[in-house]
């Protein structure tokens, strides 16, 4: 995947992920207030980004593509928006409330996998969330090298210290933004970190 400027916009306009909806919709309904930080891993073309800033997040947006940061500042959206140009596995960042990873985690190498989703759980402040999807072994992309597929066992096993509050397996046909034809394996995942 090389032309990210086109997949970012033909993608960018779509509306915000499912699972980061779910999470945004339990912060609101635990009635939080305050500040409240974000980070969005593989932001891409800004889709769900821009929904964590209309509700009023603090967001830190990383993706290894420069047109990624090109496309979220295009949007012209108000807010406390900060972008950073790194793959997201060698990216730090900040204790946070929330890591939305929307289909983005799949693209981490396998050797690194393990690390970052250390990361991920350990930067999540009591109460935090984690919205995103893993790939399972099933998906048409298994075997891909540089990505990384679980089983529904291993998925359960990376959530164990969690309070999962949405998990759903999708497998299906269709195709990718790109028209390609594809048998997708997904695992959709909200989580919640123990207070």
């Amino acid at each position: 995947m090389t032309d990210w400027s086109a997949y970012y916009a033909k993608t960018g306009g779509r509306p915000p992920r499912a699972t980061l909806l779910r999470a945004l919709d339990a912060f609101d309904a635990e009635g939080r207030t305050g500040d409240r930080f974000a980070v969005d891993l593989g932001a891409g073309g800004g889709r769900d980004t821009v929904e964590m800033l209309r509700r009023g997040w603090r967001v830190l947006a990383i993706d290894a593509s420069p047109d990624s940061a090109d496309a979220l500042r295009d949007l012209a959206v108000t807010g406390d928006l900060e972008v950073l140009v790194a793959r997201f596995e060698e990216a730090d960042w900040p204790v946070c409330d929330l890591v939305n990873a929307s289909f983005a985690l799949p693209l981490c190498p396998p050797d690194s996998f393990p690390a970052l989703w250390s990361r991920i759980v350990a930067r999540l402040r009591p109460g935090g969330r984690f919205a995103g999807q893993f790939y399972g072994d099933r998906d048409s992309w298994s075997g891909r090298n540089g990505m990384t597929f679980v089983t529904r066992t291993e998925a359960g096993a990376m959530l164990s210290d969690l309070d999962v509050e949405f998990f759903d397996e999708e497998e299906d046909d269709s195709t990718t933004p790109r028209g390609e034809p594809k048998h997708w394996h997904v695992f959709h995942i909200v989580a919640r970190k123990p207070d």
